[in-house]
Parts: C-alpha cells; structure tokens; sequence
C-alpha cells in the first residue's frame, strides 16, 4: 500500500512506523517547514515521541502534493480543528485526479469541529466531495507511546464500506496491533471525541487527591452521556460498550499518557486553562472538543452534567471542588442505563 500521512505529530508517527514495518510505502506530511526538516535530520522527534527513531524509508515533507503523489491511501492525522484548513490546502494545491483516485481517507484524528459542530468525517467529505464509501474511522484504546513500543494494541475500523474496512483491518493488523471492524462511523467517532472531556474530568479528580469510588461513578456516568447523545445523533448503542467505548474511556482517563487527563490534573492543581495549556508540548483535543458537546447538548436538549461542569471549569472559572459538588447534589433519580441514555 502507498500512504500519504498527514501530520507528523506522536500518533502519527507511531502510525507511519508501524505501517511501514508492513512493508507500506509511506509519506508523510508536516504543515510546520522547520519541524519537517527537524524530522528529516534528525529522524525523531524528541519532544512529542522520543526514542522512537523514524526510518529512512518514511519519506517526510512539507509539500501536502507529495503525499498524493502515488497514495492508495490518506491517513488523517492532523489535531482535529485543523482538519478543514488541511481539506482546504489539498483542495486548492493537490491536483483533482489525485484527489479522485485515493481508495480511502482514514481519520485517526479525534475530536468535533467547533465553528460547526461537525464530525470529521463531514469535514472532508464537505470540502473535497468524498463519499462515504471511501471513509473510515480508526480509533479506539491506543496510546502513541504503546503502539510505537510495540505493546499490545487493540483497535477499531469503522466504515459504511464494510469492504473496505475490511481491507484496512488486514493491511494495518500486525502481530502487536489488532484491527476489529465496525460499520458505525458516527458513534465510534464520536467515543473517540467525547471520551476526551471524561478524561478531562478524570484528571481534575485526581488532581484533587479523590479515590477510586470517585473515578469509576465518573467513567460509568460519563458513558451514560457519550452514549446518550450518541443515540440522539444515530449511533449503534452497541459501540459504547466496544474497544471504540469503554475501551478508549477507560485507557484514556487512566493513562499516565492521557494529554486530556493530564491537563485536568494540572488545571485542579489550581492553574487557569491558558497556564495549563503553556505546560502542554502537544494537543489536548478533549479541551476543544468540550466546547463542541456542550453546544451539541444545548442544540438538542440533552443532559450532560459532566460534560457542563467540565465546560464551567474550563472556560468560566468555576472552581474544580465546586463542579464536584454540584454534581454530588444534582437532583435524585433513578440508575436505570436505558432510561438515562433516553
């Protein structure tokens, strides 16, 4: 397989590594010139994802027309609301025939486009035409830092094409990286979204020293809510308790290389959202992707009590301790899963 990766950040790396021990032609994209001949020097990049050193044969580049120049393949990988600018780019530099004759375009990019609340498969279906058919999402429980290092990995493919979903299990599938396919875009690609603000709210829980109690009501509560907009926007209820649900939410709000859980950390310790931010080196997409949902769940009437006090903390100063009481003294109701996700 020829593959044009975008981006060249951790998961993107990891990604082109992996692929190209497949044997797969690999080229891959950075917008940043400095950062792509950083890469072509160096071989590495020491910040995002070090010690895992880059091939000779993964061609990089700050040229987007030449990660189309013989690709089956496009492997979207770029932060999430930078999806549309990238669809942009390729619209207006990479030639049409080009464009046309990419077999799929698989995002591996997690989050809800903020201007318009759009899903990113919508996005590059919106700017470059592109049918569902050639769609596939690539998510689930995989950290960068694991997948690169060769640990076990477990992941989903999700596509209307089952065909073709198919095709990507077998291409990308290696003896540590396990591809399972799925035909429900919109709900894996919204788990791997939304589960973001959880791990958000997971972090703040532990920056405040709260236990275990605490954080398995927060995950179970919090995939009432993925799952309850899910069913509003016509997700599979079935994906939620799959490797693209509870599989991402749990690795993600646990992981010591979770941004989003980190990030809630640093913000309990007391910091405003901006300092917490200047102490990232990489992209909490969750921090974004909140206020997504948090307008998606105004638009359609749905209750998201994580999801708004999570918002509250970020973006109107409200104190960590206080979003958790608020939520200990909601309104009393009944447990029952079904009539929550309702």
């Amino acid at each position: 397989m020829n593959i044009g990766v975008l981006g060249a950040g951790s998961w993107a790396i990891a990604l082109s590594v992996l692929l190209n021990k497949r044997n797969h032609s690999i080229c891959m994209w950075e917008f940043n010139k400095d950062d792509a001949d950083m890469l072509i020097q160096k071989r590495e990049h020491t910040v995002k994802l070090p010690d895992v050193m880059i091939p000779e044969s993964i061609k990089i580049s700050n040229d987007i027309a030449e990660s189309f120049a013989s690709a089956d393949y496009i492997l979207c990988v770029v932060p999430a609301q930078q999806v549309r600018s990238t669809m942009k780019l390729i619209a207006r530099t990479v030639d049409p025939p080009l464009i046309s004759s990419v077999k799929a375009w698989i995002i591996a990019s997690k989050g809800i486009e903020c201007s318009t609340l759009s899903l990113l498969n919508d996005v590059v279906k919106d700017e470059l035409n592109v049918t569902d058919e050639k769609i596939v999402i690539l998510s689930g429980p995989s950290h960068a830092e694991e997948v690169s290092r060769n640990i076990p990995t477990t992941v989903v493919a999700a596509s209307k094409n089952n065909e073709l979903a198919v095709e990507i299990q077998k291409n990308f599938s290696t003896e540590t990286f396990r591809v399972y396919t799925n035909n429900d875009v919109i709900g894996v690609e919204l788990c791997a979204s939304v589960k973001n603000i959880i791990a958000l709210a997971a972090g703040i829980c532990d920056g405040l020293g709260l236990g275990d109690n605490t954080k398995g009501a927060l995950l179970t509560r919090g995939m009432v809510e993925i799952a309850r907009l899910g069913k509003k926007m016509g997700a599979d209820e079935m994906t939620f308790s799959g490797l693209a649900g509870f599989g991402d939410l749990i690795t993600t709000c646990i992981s010591r290389h979770s941004r989003n859980r980190n990030i809630g950390e640093i913000i309990a310790s007391g910091l405003s959202l901006d300092e917490a931010l200047k102490k990232m080196t990489m992209v909490a997409e969750g921090v974004e992707t909140t206020k997504s949902v948090y307008q998606l769940a105004r638009k359609y009437n749905i209750d998201m009590p994580i999801t708004t006090e999570v918002y509250r903390t970020l973006f109107e100063g409200k104190s960590p301790r206080e979003a958790v009481r608020e939520l200990m003294i909601r309104q009393f109701k009944p447990e029952s899963i079904k009539e929550n996700i309702s």
